[in-house]
Parts: C-alpha cells; structure tokens; sequence
C-alpha cells in the first residue's frame, strides 16, 4: 500500500481527518494538536510516530513507503 491507497483506506474505514496526517497526501489544516503521521526521514526512507504537544516522536523509522503505510494503518485502522 502507497500514501494514497492508505488514505483511501483510512476514510473508508470511517477514521476521522483529524486523528492523522500523511506528508503530500492528507495534510489538515489547521494542524491538530495531537495525531498520527507517515512522513519521510531526514536521511531517507519513513517515520511513523506521533505527533503531541508540538512535538514531534518517531516511534518507528522504515526503509519502505509501504512498510510505513502498514506500520501507520494499524495504529489507526478500527479492529475487526
């Protein structure tokens, strides 16, 4: 699964805007106060982690998009 897929997921699964952003692909404004996200590293590939308080916790770095959109989806997908 790519960004845009995830994202597509996401809102088929009912999960609201606001619980998520996903750098280039769903970016609310204004920015929640507290959210997930998938964004590229500084030094390549992706993070996934949670962004609370104004800051920013990288709790998993990915050498793959799709391992990211994995890691991004079960943190937020509803379970089954």
């Amino acid at each position: 699964m790519d960004r845009y897929a995830l994202r597509e997921a996401l809102r088929a699964a009912g999960v609201a805007d606001a619980y998520y952003h996903v750098e280039g692909v769903h970016e609310p404004v204004p920015t929640p106060p507290d959210h997930v996200f998938l964004r590229r590293g500084p030094e390549g590939g992706w993070e996934t982690g949670v962004y609370e308080r104004g800051s920013h916790e990288v709790m998993a770095r990915h050498s793959r998009e799709s391992d990211a959109c994995d890691r991004l989806w079960r943190m937020l997908a509803p379970q089954r």
